[in-house]
């Protein structure tokens, strides 16, 4: 039972922060990255689908994405698409293709941006931590019907906690890595 329980609180830990992981990619830093067109929808025969279902979408410098979509009637469609997102991006048509030029960041949307980020990693930690409050109330309940001793309970409280530390540790790991990401010129 308690190998379960460390078992299944261990890998909501890790889902929480691959989940940062997808969330702090999708922060713009300048640089091109092809995943920043992912939630990009554009309009297929009546259905919306995101961008790389419908086009090649590949990096043709560090500072530029290129798209190639599959069929030349989409081009129009999804240069729309990506000029109307959020991601304030400029694409321009040459020939087939769609570039999408990454512009430069100035020094206060880089302190947004890290503002942002740094949000992003608090609710990774309050996550982890509140997979931790959740795993210790499940040994306590299991003390209280007698499912198992009090020295289980301690040794499988330090068990989570140094889960927890580990996890939090990498949450700021990818925070660190992010903020000095955002803060290159």
């Amino acid at each position: 039972m308690i190998a379960d329980l460390k078992k299944n609180t261990e890998q909501k830990m890790q889902k929480s922060v691959e989940a940062l992981k997808n969330d702090l990619g999708k922060v713009r830093t300048g640089r091109a990255h092809t995943g920043l067109l992912d939630h990009v929808q554009v309009d297929y025969y009546g259905s919306m689908v995101p961008v790389n279902q419908v086009a090649n979408v590949n990096l043709l410098d560090a500072r530029t994405i290129g798209v190639q979509p599959w069929e030349k009637t989409m081009l129009a469609k999804v240069e729309k698409a990506i000029r109307d997102s959020d991601l304030g991006l400029n694409p321009a048509t040459m020939g087939d293709t769609i570039r999408v030029p990454m512009p430069a960041l100035t020094e206060e949307r880089r302190k947004d941006l890290i503002k942002v980020v740094r949000g992003e990693a608090e609710n990774a930690r309050v996550a982890v931590r509140n997979l931790r409050r959740d795993a210790n109330n499940h040994l306590k309940e299991a003390v209280k019907a007698k499912e198992i001793s009090e020295d289980d309970e301690r040794r499988a409280e330090e068990d989570i906690q140094k889960l927890t530390d580990r996890y939090v540790a990498e949450v700021d790991k990818l925070l660190a890595e992010k903020e000095k990401d955002l803060m290159q010129v």
